[in-house]
């Protein structure tokens, strides 16, 4: 079964991630998946705009790493050491060029978030055109603090040097209202009134021919690839791979085969050191339920 749904009405694609369940978090299926739903929604000509949200409670909790992190052995996205990293690289660089389906569509994208988009899920929502927000969502790369660097690294692109250093020093997850403060987003609204602005947004868009739209998203984004977005993207895949075999990243691992997930990001974001061998408590559980990374 496709982890994203499809739908199309009156020029607009509405995609849907669909791993309720998991808070939408990517498995090895969903990269590939969004972007075969984002080309169709390209190659459609009755498509003038895509929106992209997520089903049930929140838009994209980030990759599984209650499957990934928790399970035993080697695996997608860990190999038992000696570690070869160009495995890893063309794993995760086929990640990014299908979360880039978005930025490389000729349509305007849109990023509907309610809930969050943390993690992996955050990744997905930068390579939109456009992001809108409900106030209460949160968005954010907690796994900067250990055991990940955001391979697209829309961050800087979005929001300067300094903001976005700040964004992957901390691994902070921000609100809607924070996220629009510091320029990452295009607006956020009251989650009662989500789904209607996006609809406004797209009703505004839609109406311009699909040729004025395509020149224009080309035109803008070919400043930001004069910048160096690729090889940026080439050196994140990279690091990534390394992030999760660092010292600090096997411990990481580690602890979430031992201890679980959760309690190994209390850990992680207790602010106590990061350092190998760490096996007690350093901090209190995450509330129940709460699986953003």
């Amino acid at each position: 079964m496709s982890t994203v749904l499809y739908d199309v009405h009156d020029r607009v694609a509405t995609l849907t991630l669909n791993r309720p369940e998991r808070l939408n978090a990517i498995n090895a299926q969903l990269p590939r998946d969004l972007r075969h739903a984002v080309e169709r929604a390209d190659a459609d000509p009755d498509v003038h705009v895509i929106v992209l949200r997520g089903a049930g409670k929140g838009f994209c909790g980030g990759y599984d790493l209650v499957e990934y992190a928790e399970t035993p052995g080697e695996m997608h996205g860990n190999q038992e050491m000696p570690w070869d990293p160009t495995v890893d690289y063309a794993m995760m660089s086929r990640n990014t060029e299908d979360f880039m389906a978005l930025w490389r569509a000729t349509k305007p994208t849109i990023a509907q978030v309610h809930g969050a988009a943390a993690a992996g899920g955050s990744d997905i929502a930068l390579c939109c055109d456009m992001v809108v927000m409900a106030e209460d969502a949160r968005i954010g790369y907690p796994p900067a603090r250990v055991w990940g660097i955001p391979t697209p690294m829309m961050w800087v692109y979005r929001l300067g040097i300094e903001n976005a250093k700040r964004m992957l020093f901390t691994g902070d997850l921000v609100t809607g209202q924070e996220a629009q403060a510091m320029g990452l987003i295009q607006k956020a609204v009251p989650a009662d009134e989500l789904e209607a602005a996006v609809a406004a947004l797209c009703d505004r868009i839609k109406g311009v021919p699909k040729n004025q739209l395509m020149m224009s998203k080309i035109v803008v984004n070919q400043a930001y690839e004069a910048m160096g977005l690729a090889n940026t993207q080439r050196f994140a895949n990279f690091f990534d791979g390394i992030a999760r075999h660092s010292p600090e990243g096997l411990w990481f691992r580690e602890r979430a085969e031992t201890v679980g997930f959760r309690q190994a990001v209390a850990e992680r974001d207790s602010g106590a050191p990061i350092a190998p061998g760490v096996s007690k408590n350093l901090g209190p559980v995450l509330p129940p339920g709460d699986e953003t990374q």
